[in-house]
């Protein structure tokens, strides 16, 4: 395992840099830079306007711009904000938190719902329950997540039930810490709901058809056979095999659900890292544009490594060997 772990961290950094190097390139070639913005004010001088391309190096070729920013990577410098004026480090760890906390709620809104309900659907085939848990599942997955935002919106304006968007509330600061963590969690709702419907219901049919497949096994049957409770047989014996393929999903969903949190952020005002990445791509802020690029690529590479680990921790048949 430990060799495994440090095959994929090697080959980890390789495609961040390769990752890395792609998104430069794109962003470099396409026409324009941050100062063309500054050139269309007659107020800015020429000669500051040549300070700032030698401070920012826009007046050196691509390749060389891009180990400059490797090499300041290597000391944990991510860059220059441009749009800021401040260095990039301190934007992405103002915001990184809060995409974080709504791609955590997301998750686990989308797991803990997700699983009961394919057991429940698996254990009711055919029966009302499933009918209508799959009719409303093909339902969801057919709805973008952005237009499920924008309804829940609409709905929290005519009711004002819900807040309307951002993270906290104007009086945040004189609230309690109970007051606090309530109003977050109202805050939550819409953009949470939105980014994890989707997910529930492809989770759910996975889950409700890994089920079924493993109840018809004959492991199965000889358990039921040797007089097994039918508890003790589905959720010790058939439930456990039925999740191996999930955990698989685990790193493709942690990404998943951070550049949908992007869009989510963007139409709900959540202050995070999807507006600062539309408003750095905007400014062609480069590197601010790098740096959460690579966060994007950072959290998929290890959700990916951990569902690998999770997987061989949960079915002993697995084995990251030479063989």
């Amino acid at each position: 395992m430990i060799r495994f772990i440090l095959k994929r961290l090697l080959i980890a950094i390789l495609l961040l840099l390769a990752m890395s190097f792609i998104t430069f390139m794109l962003m470099r070639l396409t026409p324009g830079n941050y100062l063309d913005t500054m050139r269309l004010d007659p107020q800015i001088s020429k000669d500051t306007l040549d300070h700032y391309e030698k401070l920012y190096q826009l007046n050196k070729p691509p390749v060389v711009q891009y180990f400059s920013w490797l090499g300041g990577l290597l000391h944990g410098e991510l860059g220059f904000s441009f749009y800021y004026n401040i260095p990039v480090t301190k934007i992405i760890g103002s915001r990184l938190g809060n995409t974080f906390i709504l791609s955590l709620a997301a998750f686990l809104l989308t797991w803990l719902l997700a699983i009961p309900l394919g057991i429940w659907a698996a254990l009711n085939r055919n029966r009302g329950v499933d009918r209508a848990a799959q009719f409303l599942s093909y339902i969801f997955l057919s709805l973008p997540g952005f237009f499920v935002a924008m309804v829940l919106l609409f709905w929290a304006s005519r009711t004002g039930v819900l807040p309307l968007g951002g993270m906290e509330s104007p009086d945040f600061d004189d609230m309690s810490v109970l007051g606090k963590a309530m109003d977050l969690l109202k805050h939550l709702v819409i953009p949470a709901t939105a980014l994890s419907l989707a997910s529930i219901a492809g989770l759910q049919k996975i889950m409700r058809g890994n089920l079924l497949e493993v109840l018809g096994k004959q492991y199965i049957a000889a358990a039921r056979a040797r007089g097994l409770p039918e508890n003790k047989v589905i959720y010790r014996h058939a439930l456990k095999n039925a999740l191996n393929p999930l955990i698989t999903l685990l790193g493709y969903e942690l990404a998943g659900l951070l550049s949908g949190a992007a869009i989510m952020e963007i139409i709900t005002s959540w202050p995070g890292l999807g507006s600062l990445m539309l408003t750095a791509v905007r400014a062609k802020d480069i590197y601010l544009v790098m740096a959460s690029m690579m966060m994007g690529g950072v959290l998929f590479l290890i959700g990916n490594l951990l569902a690998d680990i999770a997987l061989a921790k949960a079915d002993p048949r697995i084995r990251y060997d030479k063989k």
